[in-house]
């Protein structure tokens, strides 16, 4: 089965980034008009993710030609774990796989390659490095990976 692929509205933004972090293709939506959150969708073949009681309203969501997911926390550890079973998600997943920022697959790079924009300390303790190819950042695992990924687990266990 294909993993599933969102669009996050504003009201529920964190999310995006720890679906993004769990590798799942992740769209934010920071515009007001939902008319074009749900072409969005639609082209894209997204699960909206929202707070918003009136895009539930929608036909294309009445009808269930669009899916859409009316998130009932404001807590992003349930939000994850609603969306994990309306969904019945299984944790394969490519963690970190995907740019926090612009939902881009991530790259791998040398030592070399990121040398002059990584601190010194990083590049001195640390061999493995991502980047996005959109806005170029840089990722490594250090201790802000390490506390991620433990809070990621709780999140797909609980």
């Amino acid at each position: 089965m294909k993993a599933p692929k969102f669009v996050v509205d504003n009201n529920v933004g964190k999310l995006a980034k720890w679906l993004r972090m769990m590798g799942y293709d992740t769209v934010f939506f920071n515009g007001s008009d939902d008319s074009r959150m749900v072409a969005i969708a639609r082209a894209e073949n997204r699960v909206i993710l929202t707070r918003d009681t009136e895009i539930m309203k929608r036909r294309l969501v009445t009808s269930g030609r669009l899916r859409a997911i009316l998130i009932t926390s404001d807590k992003v550890e349930q939000q994850i774990k609603q969306v994990k079973e309306a969904l019945n998600l299984e944790p394969k997943f490519m963690p970190f796989s995907l740019c926090l920022e612009c939902n881009q697959p991530l790259g791998e790079r040398s030592k070399e390659q990121v040398k002059e924009r990584v601190p010194a300390y990083v590049f001195k303790t640390h061999d493995q490095y991502m980047e996005c190819p959109t806005c170029h950042r840089v990722y490594w695992r250090g201790t802000h990976w390490q506390a991620m990924t433990l809070r990621l687990d709780r999140f797909i266990k609980g």
